[in-house]
């Protein structure tokens, strides 16, 4: 009786998530192209471990090396910058693959964990740096973008690990296990890149943006945060859930870096927090003016719960609701 193996079906999860935001949210774009390559190995893992079907077996090593790779350009071309040509060197990598299938077979054992391993840290270095680093995340989502990165790193670190556990299994006289390790090891790694990359979290600013160099501009700090504040404070650009280092930028016609940089010397925050603090300002506002928290949370620039709470939280040391709680006294001398 025929039967679905595990990898067939995480991909056929991932290709119904692939048609939905494809046709019905209309999203194109790098994230969209890792989650197609994820489901497509996914069908390979189980055409050759499963089903045996011959010429799978040659085909699987190859593709896998373009998850990592696709994850890599991914994150750069929706957190740090824009597609650049550069960017198709990447496919050296599936490359060097296919040119040891013919070679050197026995390579392919080092190249595949090394290419995940690589691009995996890749990916966590530059996460770990914050917002900051990101320039091209929307400043709502706080510092979700930076986790879910970090964890697709650390996803792609794991799944180099898959012929570790082989070994071990062999060793302990259980080789029969190998098709179920590759299946279910290969599937949750499958997921959880392809899965975390449909987060609306890791959408980008897709608005073209000259790159500037960073001159040396550390005595126009104070200037370029005073700038920033004004424009702040008449232009209100902190309520829009959708706000970029990159559009904070071109309005100041700053570089973002530089922005960056002055902000956190002038400030002590970096730049999604320095917004934070004015959108939980907002909130205040609306909260007293009667609102409701979610109200106030949606009227005040946030676009998720989880983060307007923490960041209320940071600022004024309370929740909402407690905060709110201890201005009712105030209200009702007033």
């Amino acid at each position: 009786m025929p039967s679905l193996p595990i990898p067939m079906i995480s991909s056929l999860f991932l290709g119904v998530l692939l048609v939905r935001i494809w046709f019905i949210d209309r999203r194109h774009g790098p994230l969209v192209l890792l989650l197609g390559v994820c489901a497509i190995q996914g069908v390979i893992i189980s055409l050759a471990q499963h089903y045996r079907v011959p010429g799978f077996m040659v085909v699987q090593p190859i593709t896998a090396t373009l998850v990592s790779p696709m994850a890599w350009v991914a994150f750069q071309t929706t957190a740090v910058r824009h597609f650049m040509k550069s960017d198709y060197l990447h496919l050296l990598g599936p490359l060097c693959a296919l040119v040891s299938l013919i070679v050197a077979p026995d390579f392919l054992d080092t190249l595949i964990p090394a290419l995940s391993v690589g691009y995996g840290i890749a990916i966590l270095w530059v996460s770990l740096q914050g917002t900051d680093a990101m320039p091209r995340m929307r400043l709502g989502a706080g510092d979700l973008p930076s986790y879910i990165w970090q964890t697709i790193g650390a996803a792609l670190i794991a799944a180099a690990f898959t012929d570790v556990i082989i070994f071990a299994a062999q060793m302990m006289g259980a080789a029969y296990l190998r098709p179920w390790i590759i299946s279910i090891y290969s599937s949750v790694m499958l997921l959880i890149v392809g899965g975390l990359s449909l987060s609306s979290a890791l959408e980008a600013d897709t608005t073209e943006v000259d790159e500037a160099p960073e001159p040396p501009v550390s005595d126009q700090d104070v200037e370029i945060v005073g700038k920033l504040d004004a424009l702040m404070a008449t232009q209100r650009l902190y309520l829009n859930p959708d706000l970029t280092l990159s559009l904070l930028s071109r309005r100041l016609l700053v570089p973002a870096k530089q922005l960056s940089a002055a902000i956190n010397r002038t400030t002590g925050d970096n730049v999604s927090r320095y917004i934070n603090a004015a959108r939980i300002k907002a909130a205040q506002d609306c909260l007293l003016a009667g609102e409701s928290i979610t109200s106030a949370m949606l009227s005040s620039g946030f676009n998720t719960k989880s983060n307007f709470n923490r960041e209320f939280l940071r600022v004024l040391g309370k929740s909402p609701s407690d905060w709110l709680a201890g201005q009712a006294p105030v209200d009702k001398k007033a």
